[in-house]
């Protein structure tokens, strides 16, 4: 199994609109993605947006990063995002 921790970069100001296009994403990825078991939008005391994501293998992982709804979802974050997000890869061991 595998995590992925995504710190997202959001732009002062558009919170709102990214969490909007955020969470209709996390929706997409948890109805069509079978080897996804968690993607879960979250934000820290600070302000900060997480991504907490768990993938059952590899293939899963490459299969959301392939998926149509991934790609697509791209073009929404244009004006929303700071910079680009900070990608953790963990093997999960229990």
């Amino acid at each position: 199994m595998l995590a992925v921790i995504a710190k997202l970069n959001v732009a002062e100001g558009k919170e709102a609109d990214f969490e909007k296009h955020m969470l209709g994403l996390a929706e997409q990825v948890r109805a069509n993605e079978p080897g996804n078991d968690m993607y879960t939008l979250c934000r820290d005391e600070d302000g900060n947006y997480i991504v907490l994501e768990l993938y059952r293998d590899e293939a899963a992982l490459a299969a959301h990063g392939a998926s149509e709804h991934f790609k697509a979802a791209g073009a929404g974050f244009k004006g929303l995002m700071a910079g680009a997000p900070e990608i953790t890869r963990l093997q999960v061991v229990g």
